[in-house]
Formats: structure tokens, sequence, C-alpha cells
């Protein structure tokens, strides 16, 4: 009967703990539910001796499928937009903009990875990573040798999104944080049309 009892209560203390989600059923709950979203960002580049270097941000939109726009604001002003299957790269200060696939794009734009137009489970090796700095981190290491970029990090606060990292193929990383986070935002759908300004060059990837 003692035995009994002791088992049960070591049950019931260990089920919270098995009951957990795992950093990957995370990734899959947020998706599940981010169907539209807005927050403030924050990008930093760090070198491959892990020094912080450039650092910018912005706004950004998410609208799935398909569709979200980064408007940087500091310390420069660019637009990334995302829709009907390409991506726009909009330097104001170059009056420059470069047209891109959506598959070409991911090492330029991770966001993609949240868009609902890239099977994960296809195209990336889908890791869960140890706890850190209150995050649960999902890894993507992506299948395809030439992507461009050695493996992408998702931070989740809970099942929310909170932060992103990309590492590239010459170890440098780009790392993204997001605060005031809006799920379910009613979002105008003038954000993500996007048409070149007159008299800006415009280079589009064939």
């Amino acid at each position: 009967m003692f035995k009994s009892l002791a088992m049960a209560a070591l049950m019931a203390l260990t089920a919270p703990a098995l009951a957990e989600d795992s950093p990957i059923q995370r990734l899959h709950n947020f998706l599940a539910k981010a169907t539209s979203l807005q927050a403030d960002f924050r990008q930093v580049v760090v070198s491959e001796k892990g020094e912080a270097g450039k650092q910018s941000s912005g706004e950004f939109y998410l609208q799935r499928p398909g569709k979200f726009r980064w408007n940087y604001t500091k310390p420069y002003s660019q637009e990334i937009v995302s829709n009907g299957g390409k991506v726009w790269f909009y330097d104001v200060d170059l009056a420059q903009v470069t047209v891109k696939k959506l598959n070409q794009a991911i090492g330029s734009t991770p966001a993609l990875l949240l868009s609902g137009e890239v099977a994960l489970d296809k195209n990336f090796t889908i890791q869960s990573q140890d706890k850190e700095e209150g995050l649960y981190w999902v890894k993507l290491i992506p299948k395809e040798e030439e992507s461009g970029f050695k493996y992408v990090l998702i931070g989740l606060d809970g099942d929310n999104l909170a932060g992103m990292e990309l590492s590239d193929n010459f170890g440098q990383s780009t790392r993204i944080y997001f605060s005031n986070l809006k799920l379910g935002a009613k979002l105008d759908a003038a954000k993500f049309d996007f048409k070149p300004p007159a008299g800006v060059d415009v280079f589009e990837d064939k």
C-alpha cells in the first residue's frame, strides 16, 4: 500500500515536467496561432569573434501565408516586403530595389521561415536546443548545402516569438530581438504591397 502511494506521488510530481511542450512543439504552437502579428525589433550583427557590430531597429509585420514587411527606421531607412512569391529589398539611401524569389531570399531575411511559404520539415533539420536566458530555442539547419547560411535559431518566450539568429557561412551572425509583440493584429493589406518608387534602380534575380 505504502509503495503504491509513493509511486502515485512520484508520478504526480513528474507529470508536469513530462507534459511540458518541447521547443519544437512550442514553435508549432506559435505558427498555428500567428496568422498575423506586429512587433518592434532590434537587430545586431555579431562578428566571427563574437563582437557586436552594426545595430538597427524598426517594425515588423507578418500576415500568413506569405506576407511580411520589415521597416528599418534606425540608423538608416530600408524596407523588405514579401508578397506574391517574391521579396523586395528597398534601400532608400542607395535608391535601389533588389527583387528575389522566395526560395532565394531566406539567407537575407529569415522571417520567411515564419511566413508559411516554406515547408520547414521538408527543407530543414529541426532540433530542440537547451533553454537559455529564459527562452526556448529551436535550431533549423538547411538540408540544401547551397543555401547560403549555416542555420537559423528561433527563440520563444513560452509559445511566443522572442528572437531569431541567422549564422552565415562566413562565421557572422545576425541576431534579432522582438518586443511589443501583438498577435492577431488587424493589418492593412496595403502594408504588403510594394511598387518601386520612380527613379530607383531595380535589380531582379531571374
